[in-house]
């Protein structure tokens, strides 16, 4: 019934297996892959026929994770998989970046890619699996693909590179790079990083291509005994309608790129484009060319003018030569009631950046098929329509918006300091307010400035640039600080994050068939240089974090108490707790290890807070002066609460400053007094002694003091 074949190899110590033949088996592709005890399916279906009026090649991936994958039912009412997690949108962007652009040119029939967790080990991590999986699927299919690619991830612990860690080896990495590529380059890379040198990050590049060779001759022969014939696609040839466009609209392409201001240069190109429009698709001539394939080869025109004038003269759109970062201005504290505020703007990319502290109570709990964890570092970004002068829709953040978020945070993440000596929960916000090119990088840059401005001490600034790559034949330009044109109508998109000292986050798609690592180092050197620039404007606002938090923003005072006290502080049902934070005004947050963290903006509640933590969760010292309230008088002395719940007993005979055989001639009950703790009687009872004292010193006081007092 079932024709299984599968492919099995031994994988940086991990047994690697590729099925096919038993699962889906209606896709035009399925794979049923497994690392360990990892395991995903990926299913390749691709439509026989092209959507009419499409200009794109209509691809979609997802990636889903299935919670019985780890033995878990969905947390939530419906018990059932809801909307894409982070994750899950991440990977996603992650398996297409690599395939994208190995899929035929002019291919534009709808593809979906689906690759699901089926099974995890808690050891080794999905995300590499389902790109192998995936990259084979697709190999299978019989679709236009150029592939098939690999992809591994690399760590670097005791200063070794490691292929593919495991999840908890990951503690231990300086790093935590993906790379994907085919057999002789790569494709895409994405990373955080402790701070380390280009060179090492190329290395650790390289080390990951290696790494996934074994990989793609594994899919290659599963693909000899089960892959699918290849569909017949040809592509049409519009040579002649392409000399007409170019001869059409080429002079007034020529001029309108070398407009510097982005909204003047896209009117211009508007023009061009509806005259090419109005002389070779006019509705009413019978011969007329389809306008999508004429928007297509207009702007197959564009990349060409483009292209060739920066091959040729090393001179960009906007004037730059291929390594001038365009003007930069910072400001920080531009919101007066805000925690931590920034303004970046290179160019006509602008970032509008906020950062908020909080306490524990703004963690965030993350549900993942490895287990439930807190984070403490949250970064969103946001790209509204009217950064780009358009008028749109305001929804949910996309993928787009998830995935520079990402970005920004694992360039800024390594340089946050650590949460036991900084215990706030930081949030920061990103709001593109203009946008042409890299928006993303900007958003590293306002975000490093923001916090700093919040207080929060970070390790060393952070900048971001976005590189580009123009190449023709054997002729290469590697461009810095690219602009929207640049991207769309280049080769690579190549964003590099990190200090003056090293790199922190290193983010690479390439839109041919991939770089060499010659061209790798030459962009890791040309971004060093402007990374440095980009941080020497930055510093002009402010160099490093200020000396403390916020007039608006939470104090924090951390404490430790044993954690048998822990049930003391909370109270039955949480009533000392709650009469804590209501009386004092503090946050009050405490951990199962007896960490309490007391957060206010006024020190004052914090003092009133932590005094009334210690009352309680302290023990005693003999000899030691405490002020207190007598409770209760009987005929043999007084009652005194002197420490939080504690009680002791003043015998009628330590009661000062004259012996008496009434005890209310002394104090009466609610009376304010100050006691010494004498120690415990046979039973454990407190004794105490009554005595006017220097509150200071403990030394007894003269009458006449007292009186005055």
């Amino acid at each position: 019934m079932f024709d299984i074949q599968r492919e099995e190899i031994d994988w940086g110590g991990q047994k690697l297996v590729l099925e096919t033949g038993q699962i889906a088996r209606q896709a035009d592709g399925a794979v049923l892959a497994s690392l360990g005890e990892t395991s995903v399916l990926a299913t390749v279906v691709s439509a026989k026929q092209p959507k009419p009026g499409l200009d794109f090649f209509p691809l979609t991936v997802n990636y889903q994770e299935k919670t019985y994958a780890a033995g878990k039912i969905p947390g939530g009412y419906f018990k059932r998989e809801g909307r894409p997690s982070e994750k899950e949108t991440l990977v996603s962007r992650l398996i297409d970046r690599p395939i994208r652009p190995l899929f035929v040119d002019g291919y534009k029939c709808e593809t979906q890619v689906i690759v699901t967790v089926v099974s995890h080990d808690m050891v080794n991590d999905p995300d590499i699996l389902a790109m192998v999986a995936a990259s084979a699927a697709l190999t299978l299919s019989g679709v236009p693909f150029m592939g098939p690619i690999g992809g591994a991830r690399v760590g670097l612990i005791n200063d070794e590179f490691v292929l593919n860690p495991a999840i908890d080896q990951m503690e231990d990495s300086k790093l935590d790079l993906v790379v994907a590529g085919t057999n002789d380059a790569v494709l895409m890379v994405e990373s955080e990083a402790q701070n380390l040198s280009e060179e090492t990050m190329l290395k650790a590049v390289m080390f990951g291509h290696s790494g996934f060779q074994p990989v793609i001759d594994a899919i290659i022969r599963l693909a000899e005994k089960a892959a699918k014939e290849p569909r017949a696609f040809s592509m049409p040839d519009y040579s002649d309608l392409a000399a007409k466009v170019e001869e059409i609209a080429g002079e007034d392409l020529q001029a309108a790129f070398k407009i510097a201001a982005k909204t003047e240069r896209y009117a211009a190109v508007d023009a061009a484009k509806e005259k090419v429009m109005a002389a070779l698709c006019n509705p009413e001539d019978e011969n007329a060319a389809d306008a999508v394939v004429i928007g297509d080869l207009f702007k197959k025109a564009e990349a060409k003018i483009v292209r060739g004038q920066i091959i040729k003269t090393g001179s960009r759109i906007d004037g730059r030569d291929l390594k001038t970062v365009r003007p930069i201005v910072s400001e920080v504290g531009k919101l007066p009631r805000t925690h931590g505020s920034a303004l970046f703007t290179r160019g006509e990319t602008q970032a509008l950046v906020v950062a908020t502290l909080g306490t524990g109570d703004d963690e965030q709990f993350v549900d993942s098929l490895a287990g439930t964890y807190k984070e403490t570092f949250l970064l969103h970004y946001n790209f509204p329509p009217f950064s780009v002068g358009e008028a749109g829709r305001i929804g949910s953040p996309g993928r787009r918006e998830i995935g520079h978020g990402k970005l920004a945070w694992r360039a800024v993440h390594p340089m946050l300091p650590a949460h036991h000596e900084f215990p706030y929960t930081l949030r920061v916000v990103s709001d593109i307010t203009e946008s042409n090119g890299s928006s993303s990088m900007a958003t590293v840059c306002g975000t490093s400035l923001a916090l700093m401005d919040a207080g929060v001490p970070l390790k060393a600034p952070v900048a971001g640039i976005a590189m580009g790559l123009i190449k023709e034949g054997d002729d290469f330009a590697v461009l810095s600080d690219i602009l929207g044109d640049e991207d769309h109508l280049g080769d690579m998109d190549f964003k590099v994050a990190g200090t003056s000292e090293g790199i922190t986050s290193l983010q690479m798609d390439i839109k041919i068939d991939g770089i060499t690592e010659e061209i790798m180092k030459v962009a890791l050197e040309q971004a060093k240089g402007g990374r440095l620039h980009i941080l020497g404007e930055m510093g002009k606002a402010l160099g490093e974090a200020r000396s403390e938090v916020g007039q608006f923003a939470p104090r924090i005072e951390t404490m430790k108490i044993p954690v048998d006290k822990i049930r003391e502080v909370i109270g039955s049902g949480g009533k000392v707790i709650r009469e804590i934070v209501e009386k004092t005004g503090a946050k009050v947050d405490i951990n199962d290890d007896g960490t309490i963290k007391v957060a206010s903006s006024d020190g004052a509640a914090i003092t009133a807070a932590v005094n009334w933590i210690k009352s309680i969760a302290a023990e005693p010292e003999v000899g030691e002066i405490y002020k207190g309230k007598v409770v209760k008088t009987v005929d043999f002395g007084a009652f005194v609460n002197f420490f939080g719940a504690r009680d002791g007993l003043v015998h009628i005979s330590q009661l000062t400053p004259q012996r008496t055989n009434k005890v209310t001639d002394v104090v009466k009950e609610g009376d304010s007094v100050f006691v010494k703790l004498l120690g415990f009687d046979d039973r454990g009872k407190v004794r105490l002694s009554m005595k006017v004292v220097d509150q200071e010193t403990g030394e007894e006081m003269k009458q006449e003091e007292k009186s005055a007092e």
